[in-house]
Protein backbone atom coordinates (compact mmCIF):
# COMPACT_ATOMS: atom_id res chain seq x y z
CA UNK A 1 0.00 0.00 0.00
CA UNK A 2 1.39 3.21 -1.38
CA UNK A 3 -0.16 5.65 1.21
CA UNK A 4 0.03 4.71 4.83
CA UNK A 5 -3.19 6.70 6.90
CA UNK A 6 -0.55 8.88 8.69
CA UNK A 7 0.02 10.11 5.30
CA UNK A 8 -3.39 10.17 4.54
CA UNK A 9 -4.30 11.60 8.07
CA UNK A 10 -1.11 14.38 6.81
CA UNK A 11 -2.82 14.93 3.79
CA UNK A 12 -6.38 16.00 4.86
CA UNK A 13 -4.66 18.17 7.51
CA UNK A 14 -2.49 20.45 5.13
CA UNK A 15 -5.37 20.96 2.87
CA UNK A 16 -7.49 22.49 6.09
CA UNK A 17 -4.80 24.21 7.32
CA UNK A 18 -4.09 25.68 3.65
CA UNK A 19 -0.35 24.19 3.19
CA UNK A 20 -0.19 23.78 -0.34
CA UNK A 21 3.90 22.46 0.45
CA UNK A 22 3.54 20.89 3.34
CA UNK A 23 0.43 19.08 1.21
CA UNK A 24 2.76 18.73 -1.78
CA UNK A 25 6.01 17.33 0.48
CA UNK A 26 3.53 14.55 1.89
CA UNK A 27 2.60 13.60 -1.51
CA UNK A 28 6.39 13.46 -2.31
CA UNK A 29 6.87 10.82 0.47
CA UNK A 30 3.77 8.70 -1.13
CA UNK A 31 5.68 8.26 -4.63
CA UNK A 32 8.87 7.68 -3.31
CA UNK A 33 6.97 4.96 -1.20
CA UNK A 34 5.21 3.70 -4.03
CA UNK A 35 8.46 3.53 -6.10
CA UNK A 36 9.83 1.44 -3.02
CA UNK A 37 6.85 -0.93 -3.70
CA UNK A 38 7.11 -1.05 -6.69
CA UNK A 39 4.49 0.67 -7.97
CA UNK A 40 6.13 2.42 -10.54
CA UNK A 41 3.29 4.03 -12.58
CA UNK A 42 1.44 5.45 -9.94
CA UNK A 43 4.56 7.07 -8.50
CA UNK A 44 5.40 8.82 -11.87
CA UNK A 45 2.33 9.88 -12.14
CA UNK A 46 1.85 11.46 -8.84
CA UNK A 47 5.54 12.88 -9.65
CA UNK A 48 4.23 14.37 -12.71
CA UNK A 49 1.41 15.90 -10.81
CA UNK A 50 3.73 17.44 -8.28
CA UNK A 51 6.05 18.72 -10.53
CA UNK A 52 3.30 20.39 -12.91
CA UNK A 53 1.75 22.43 -9.48
CA UNK A 54 5.40 23.80 -9.69
CA UNK A 55 5.71 23.00 -5.65
CA UNK A 56 9.50 24.05 -4.27
CA UNK A 57 12.07 20.94 -2.92
CA UNK A 58 10.94 19.89 0.45
CA UNK A 59 14.21 21.70 2.01
CA UNK A 60 13.19 25.18 0.50
CA UNK A 61 10.07 25.01 2.64
CA UNK A 62 9.33 28.16 4.81
CA UNK A 63 8.56 26.81 8.36
CA UNK A 64 5.87 28.86 9.99
CA UNK A 65 6.09 29.79 13.52
CA UNK A 66 4.51 27.27 15.84
CA UNK A 67 3.01 27.72 19.07
CA UNK A 68 3.87 25.62 22.09
CA UNK A 69 1.62 22.20 22.23
CA UNK A 70 -1.65 22.34 23.36
CA UNK A 71 -4.14 19.74 25.10
CA UNK A 72 -2.46 16.31 25.33
CA UNK A 73 0.33 17.24 23.91
CA UNK A 74 1.24 20.22 26.08
CA UNK A 75 2.48 17.76 29.03
CA UNK A 76 4.62 15.61 26.42
CA UNK A 77 6.94 17.80 24.76
CA UNK A 78 7.83 21.52 24.23
CA UNK A 79 8.92 23.50 21.18
CA UNK A 80 11.47 26.33 19.91
CA UNK A 81 13.15 27.64 17.25
CA UNK A 82 16.92 27.17 18.38
CA UNK A 83 19.62 29.98 17.37
CA UNK A 84 22.76 27.69 17.34
CA UNK A 85 24.84 26.82 14.52
CA UNK A 86 27.20 23.74 13.72
CA UNK A 87 29.76 26.39 13.17
CA UNK A 88 29.74 27.65 17.20
CA UNK A 89 30.11 24.54 18.35
CA UNK A 90 33.50 22.47 18.66
CA UNK A 91 32.90 18.77 17.31
CA UNK A 92 35.47 16.06 16.19
CA UNK A 93 35.81 15.75 12.39
CA UNK A 94 34.11 12.44 12.80
CA UNK A 95 31.03 13.58 14.40
CA UNK A 96 30.72 16.98 12.23
CA UNK A 97 31.09 14.91 9.18
CA UNK A 98 27.90 12.94 10.06
CA UNK A 99 25.79 15.60 10.86
CA UNK A 100 26.94 17.55 7.56
CA UNK A 101 25.88 14.62 5.76
CA UNK A 102 22.26 14.79 7.23
CA UNK A 103 21.86 18.62 6.33
CA UNK A 104 22.84 17.33 2.90
CA UNK A 105 20.81 14.52 2.86
CA UNK A 106 18.02 16.81 4.15
CA UNK A 107 18.70 19.83 2.18
CA UNK A 108 18.35 17.22 -1.27
CA UNK A 109 15.44 15.39 -0.13
CA UNK A 110 13.44 16.16 -3.46
CA UNK A 111 16.30 14.33 -6.07
CA UNK A 112 16.36 11.53 -3.35
CA UNK A 113 12.25 11.47 -3.60
CA UNK A 114 12.72 11.19 -7.24
CA UNK A 115 14.90 7.64 -6.76
CA UNK A 116 12.83 6.46 -4.50
CA UNK A 117 15.12 7.28 -1.50
CA UNK A 118 14.63 8.59 2.04
CA UNK A 119 17.26 10.85 3.07
CA UNK A 120 18.70 10.12 7.09
CA UNK A 121 15.98 11.10 9.51
CA UNK A 122 16.38 8.69 12.34
CA UNK A 123 19.46 9.89 14.26
CA UNK A 124 20.53 7.97 17.46
CA UNK A 125 23.47 10.42 19.70
CA UNK A 126 25.04 8.88 22.18
CA UNK A 127 27.95 9.71 24.65
CA UNK A 128 28.70 11.27 27.73
CA UNK A 129 26.52 14.20 29.66
CA UNK A 130 27.72 17.64 27.83
CA UNK A 131 29.46 16.27 25.10
CA UNK A 132 26.75 18.48 22.74
CA UNK A 133 24.23 15.49 22.08
CA UNK A 134 21.35 17.86 22.36
CA UNK A 135 23.19 21.08 20.96
CA UNK A 136 23.29 19.16 18.10
CA UNK A 137 19.91 18.24 17.43
CA UNK A 138 19.15 22.39 17.64
CA UNK A 139 21.58 23.36 15.59
CA UNK A 140 20.06 20.47 13.28
CA UNK A 141 17.24 22.63 13.58
CA UNK A 142 18.76 25.92 13.11
CA UNK A 143 20.19 25.10 9.81
CA UNK A 144 17.10 23.36 8.40
CA UNK A 145 15.10 25.66 9.28
CA UNK A 146 12.99 23.81 11.48
CA UNK A 147 11.43 24.27 14.64
CA UNK A 148 12.61 21.54 17.35
CA UNK A 149 10.57 19.61 19.40
CA UNK A 150 11.79 18.06 22.95
CA UNK A 151 10.00 15.13 23.93
CA UNK A 152 11.24 14.11 27.38
CA UNK A 153 11.41 10.36 27.40
CA UNK A 154 11.95 9.30 31.25
CA UNK A 155 9.02 12.09 32.05
CA UNK A 156 7.12 10.49 29.66
CA UNK A 157 7.35 7.21 30.91
CA UNK A 158 6.90 7.91 34.36
CA UNK A 159 4.25 10.48 34.58
CA UNK A 160 1.96 8.05 31.98
CA UNK A 161 2.96 4.72 32.72
CA UNK A 162 0.04 2.52 31.48
CA UNK A 163 -0.55 4.82 28.75
CA UNK A 164 3.20 5.58 27.28
CA UNK A 165 2.33 3.95 24.12
CA UNK A 166 -0.69 5.92 23.70
CA UNK A 167 1.16 9.00 24.09
CA UNK A 168 4.21 8.10 21.71
CA UNK A 169 1.11 7.61 19.07
CA UNK A 170 0.36 11.14 19.66
CA UNK A 171 3.86 11.99 19.12
CA UNK A 172 4.34 10.48 16.25
CA UNK A 173 1.24 11.55 14.51
CA UNK A 174 3.01 15.16 15.21
CA UNK A 175 5.94 13.98 13.45
CA UNK A 176 4.18 13.39 10.39
CA UNK A 177 2.08 16.08 10.79
CA UNK A 178 4.76 18.64 11.55
CA UNK A 179 8.15 18.74 9.73
CA UNK A 180 10.44 19.47 12.29
CA UNK A 181 13.21 18.18 14.31
CA UNK A 182 12.23 15.83 16.91
CA UNK A 183 14.68 15.17 20.17
CA UNK A 184 13.71 12.47 22.27
CA UNK A 185 16.12 12.79 25.64
CA UNK A 186 17.23 10.62 27.87
CA UNK A 187 16.70 7.77 25.17
CA UNK A 188 17.67 5.13 27.62
CA UNK A 189 14.63 5.39 29.50
CA UNK A 190 12.93 3.96 27.11
CA UNK A 191 15.61 2.14 24.91
CA UNK A 192 17.37 0.27 28.15
CA UNK A 193 18.01 -3.71 27.62
CA UNK A 194 14.27 -5.57 27.35
CA UNK A 195 15.19 -7.37 30.23
CA UNK A 196 16.23 -4.42 32.84
CA UNK A 197 13.78 -3.06 35.22
CA UNK A 198 10.99 -4.60 37.06
CA UNK A 199 8.05 -4.52 34.86
CA UNK A 200 9.67 -6.25 31.82
CA UNK A 201 6.48 -6.78 30.29
CA UNK A 202 5.38 -2.83 30.20
CA UNK A 203 8.86 -1.68 29.22
CA UNK A 204 9.26 -4.27 25.91
CA UNK A 205 5.52 -3.46 24.88
CA UNK A 206 6.45 0.53 25.14
CA UNK A 207 9.90 -0.42 23.26
CA UNK A 208 8.05 -2.11 20.70
CA UNK A 209 5.70 0.63 19.85
CA UNK A 210 8.60 3.17 19.73
CA UNK A 211 10.36 0.65 17.41
CA UNK A 212 6.95 0.32 15.49
CA UNK A 213 6.36 4.21 15.40
CA UNK A 214 10.33 4.62 14.30
CA UNK A 215 9.73 2.55 11.47
CA UNK A 216 7.11 4.46 10.06
CA UNK A 217 7.98 7.99 10.96
CA UNK A 218 7.89 10.58 8.19
CA UNK A 219 10.79 10.72 6.17
CA UNK A 220 10.19 14.43 6.33
CA UNK A 221 10.47 14.97 9.93
CA UNK A 222 13.76 14.05 11.74
CA UNK A 223 13.61 12.32 14.52
CA UNK A 224 16.72 12.43 16.77
CA UNK A 225 17.15 9.95 19.77
CA UNK A 226 19.58 10.94 22.42
CA UNK A 227 21.16 9.24 25.23
CA UNK A 228 24.20 9.49 27.45
CA UNK A 229 24.49 5.50 28.72
CA UNK A 230 24.61 3.70 25.42
CA UNK A 231 25.85 1.00 27.38
CA UNK A 232 22.59 0.65 28.48
CA UNK A 233 20.28 0.22 25.38
CA UNK A 234 18.97 -2.52 23.41
CA UNK A 235 21.40 -4.00 21.01
CA UNK A 236 18.85 -4.30 18.84
CA UNK A 237 18.20 -0.70 18.72
CA UNK A 238 21.08 0.22 16.54
CA UNK A 239 19.88 -0.85 13.48
CA UNK A 240 16.57 0.85 13.68
CA UNK A 241 18.31 3.86 12.93
CA UNK A 242 19.74 5.43 9.84
CA UNK A 243 23.00 6.72 11.49
CA UNK A 244 24.46 6.29 15.11
CA UNK A 245 26.65 9.42 15.92
CA UNK A 246 29.14 8.67 18.98
CA UNK A 247 29.95 11.53 21.10
CA UNK A 248 33.54 11.92 22.92
CA UNK A 249 35.07 14.29 25.86
CA UNK A 250 37.40 16.36 24.47
CA UNK A 251 40.51 16.18 24.37
CA UNK A 252 43.50 18.98 25.22
CA UNK A 253 43.17 20.69 21.70
CA UNK A 254 39.43 20.51 21.48
CA UNK A 255 39.20 21.93 25.43
CA UNK A 256 41.44 25.00 24.45
CA UNK A 257 39.20 25.64 21.75
CA UNK A 258 35.96 25.32 23.44
CA UNK A 259 37.74 27.91 26.18
CA UNK A 260 39.05 30.11 23.73
CA UNK A 261 35.39 30.20 21.76
CA UNK A 262 33.33 31.27 25.29
CA UNK A 263 35.94 33.99 25.93
CA UNK A 264 36.13 35.63 22.57
CA UNK A 265 34.90 38.89 23.95
CA UNK A 266 37.20 38.95 26.59
CA UNK A 267 41.00 39.64 26.76
CA UNK A 268 43.14 36.00 26.75
CA UNK A 269 46.58 36.82 25.51
CA UNK A 270 48.00 36.18 28.79
CA UNK A 271 46.97 32.94 29.08
CA UNK A 272 49.28 30.07 29.28
CA UNK A 273 47.00 27.68 27.45
CA UNK A 274 49.54 24.82 27.47
CA UNK A 275 49.07 25.09 31.43
CA UNK A 276 45.70 25.44 31.15
CA UNK A 277 45.30 22.44 29.25
CA UNK A 278 46.59 20.46 31.89
CA UNK A 279 43.59 20.81 34.09
CA UNK A 280 40.40 19.92 31.64
CA UNK A 281 41.29 16.30 31.57
CA UNK A 282 37.39 14.46 31.60
CA UNK A 283 35.71 17.61 31.67
CA UNK A 284 32.83 17.88 29.02
CA UNK A 285 31.88 20.57 26.55
CA UNK A 286 29.39 21.74 28.57
CA UNK A 287 31.63 21.83 32.12
CA UNK A 288 34.41 23.41 29.87
CA UNK A 289 31.68 26.22 29.01
CA UNK A 290 30.62 26.36 32.33
CA UNK A 291 34.74 27.10 33.78
CA UNK A 292 35.10 29.37 31.26
CA UNK A 293 31.97 31.47 32.26
CA UNK A 294 32.76 31.25 35.79
CA UNK A 295 36.01 32.79 34.88
CA UNK A 296 34.83 35.67 33.00
CA UNK A 297 32.14 36.63 35.53
CA UNK A 298 35.20 36.59 38.25
CA UNK A 299 37.10 39.80 35.65
CA UNK A 300 33.90 41.28 34.70
CA UNK A 301 33.08 41.99 38.53
CA UNK A 302 36.33 43.08 39.21
CA UNK A 303 36.06 45.84 36.18
CA UNK A 304 39.01 44.18 34.04
CA UNK A 305 38.78 42.63 30.54
CA UNK A 306 42.23 40.39 30.68
CA UNK A 307 41.75 36.62 31.67
CA UNK A 308 44.27 35.15 33.39
CA UNK A 309 45.59 32.14 34.03
CA UNK A 310 45.35 31.33 37.58
CA UNK A 311 41.81 33.04 37.46
CA UNK A 312 40.80 29.63 34.78
CA UNK A 313 42.60 27.05 36.29
CA UNK A 314 40.61 28.25 39.04
CA UNK A 315 37.47 27.83 37.89
CA UNK A 316 38.32 24.68 35.84
CA UNK A 317 39.53 22.90 39.53
CA UNK A 318 36.15 24.01 40.74
CA UNK A 319 34.37 22.04 38.13
CA UNK A 320 35.79 19.34 38.52
CA UNK A 321 35.51 19.60 42.16
CA UNK A 322 31.80 19.65 41.51
CA UNK A 323 31.93 17.30 38.85
CA UNK A 324 33.32 14.86 41.20
CA UNK A 325 30.89 15.40 44.14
Amino acid sequence: MAITADHFKALVRRHMEGDDQGFYSVARQVAARAAREGKNIFAAELKELIESAGTQPAAQLRTVPIQQPRGELAGLMSVNYPDVTLSMMTLTRDVRTKLERVLTEQRTAHRLAEHGLDPIYRLLLMGPPGTGKSMSAAALAHELKLPLFTIQLDVLISKYMGETAAKLRLVFDTVAETRAVYLFDEFDALGAERTAGNDVGEARRVLNSFLQFLEHAAPTSLVVAATNHPQLLDKALNRRFDQVIAYELPDRSAAIDVLKSRLAQLDTRGVKWSEVAEQTGELSHAELVRAAEAAAKHVVLANRKRITTTALMNALRERRRLDNG
